[in-house]
């Protein structure tokens, strides 16, 4: 899950703490489908990031905060390797009654999936793979950390991380996401250089948050919500998460926020959206 505070550029950015939500397969074309909250990215190469110095792969942290009120809520489905066992003993990873909410809702949102999650959960995965009113992007496979110290995950080698994220792009095919996104969000946020670099040949770009939501194991939805609400600018990406075990209220904090930001002026976009924003702000 993502920890409450955050560090950028060689470190990493964070939030709350952090319990969970191959082959080689890249991450093909996608096409995030029109929500009207935005100009639509193209429908057949959705919006990336220009690289950084050296190649490095790009990090995205927020839309622009000039071109109108608008947020993307953002959903960690998280699920480590190893954490099979928990959910074959009755633990849930999922949230169906959160999806229902957005779905309610009419909530555009973006999914941060990790391969085993997809694998745990192909129905759910095949279904928000092919619900337009989503989009599927990568969260790893393993929901290992990609640097050390990242609170307490467990960690997979430099030499191993572009495997990792490349099995995850396969297990989402598998499960039926028909064209997951080439954006990646680091498990736990953490990142440094030598992550960034080992990413460069698959093609994605990285995307972080601005607002830290702290539905990781929170027990006071009110609490949560004041959160969202007092954090939320122009361009906010807005970081929660759609497992059950470890995001408790994450459905009840949706309901109150959603209603209270369209109250305020707000309109939601998926990533893609703020993305395509950004590009044409530059």
């Amino acid at each position: 899950m993502i920890p409450q505070v955050r560090r950028i550029a060689a470190a990493c950015a964070l939030a709350a703490s952090l319990a969970a939500c191959g082959t080689s397969a890249a991450p093909g074309p996608a096409h995030p489908a029109p929500t009207g909250a935005t100009a639509s990215p193209s429908p057949t190469r959705p919006p990336q990031l220009a690289p950084g110095p050296g190649g490095l792969t790009p990090v995205f942290e927020h839309g622009p905060r000039t071109l109108g009120k608008f947020v993307a809520l953002t959903f960690d489905a998280d699920m480590t390797a190893d954490e099979g066992p928990r959910a074959a003993a009755g633990e849930h990873f999922d949230n169906p009654d959160l999806i229902g909410a957005l779905r309610t809702l009419k909530v555009p949102a973006t999914i941060f999936m990790t391969g085993r999650w997809a694998e745990q959960y192909p129905a759910q995965a095949r279904s928000l793979g092919h619900d337009p009113q989503f989009e599927v992007a990568n969260h790893s496979y393993s929901h290992y950390a990609f640097t050390a110290d990242c609170y307490g995950l467990p960690t997979v080698g430099a030499a191993h991380m572009r495997q990792d994220v490349e099995r995850a792009y396969a297990s989402l095919r598998q499960a039926g996401v028909p064209r997951p996104l080439p954006y990646f969000r680091f498990p736990g946020g953490c990142y440094d250089k030598q992550a960034l670099r080992a990413l460069q040949g698959v093609g994605v770009t990285a995307v972080q948050w601005d607002v830290v939501s702290g539905d990781a194991f929170a027990t006071d939805a009110d609490a949560v919500v004041k959160q969202v609400l007092d954090g939320v600018k122009p361009g906010s990406v807005v970081v929660m998460h759609c497992t059950r075990s470890a995001a408790p209220t994450t459905e009840r904090v949706v309901r109150a926020v959603v209603p209270e930001l369209r109250k305020r002026g707000y309109r939601f976009a998926k990533v893609s959206e703020l993305i395509a924003q950004t590009n044409g702000y530059h």
